[in-house]
């Protein structure tokens, strides 16, 4: 996937940079919501995300559960913030349709 993917996807879903706190800098100038934001955007949403590194297959899953601590989706990425940022676009993408 990539980073320049993960946040291609976040960017489709509106997210705006216009508060640039706990964000990093993507080498092409745009930033991205570092892991500890993305974990206080799910949190904000009233659900809890999880990233651990998979060492076998040398990934890093992102899932997050609802209120009720059901699973409600899941993504991996090469690296914790690809799995972070890619997480939150698509939680931003579940929210637009439904509430998680």
């Amino acid at each position: 996937m990539g980073l320049d993917f993960a946040i291609d996807e976040l960017y489709a879903t509106g997210w705006s940079s216009l508060d640039s706190q706990g964000c990093s800098f993507h080498t092409d100038g745009r930033p991205y919501p570092s892991c500890a934001r993305v974990k206080e955007e799910f949190t904000a949403a009233g659900c809890e995300l999880t990233i651990r590194r998979i060492q076998l297959f040398d990934c890093h899953r992102a899932e997050w559960v609802d209120r009720s601590g059901s699973a409600t989706g899941a993504v991996v990425g090469h690296s914790d913030v690809e799995a972070a940022v890619y997480a939150l676009s698509q939680l931003r993408r579940s929210l637009a349709t439904a509430a998680c």
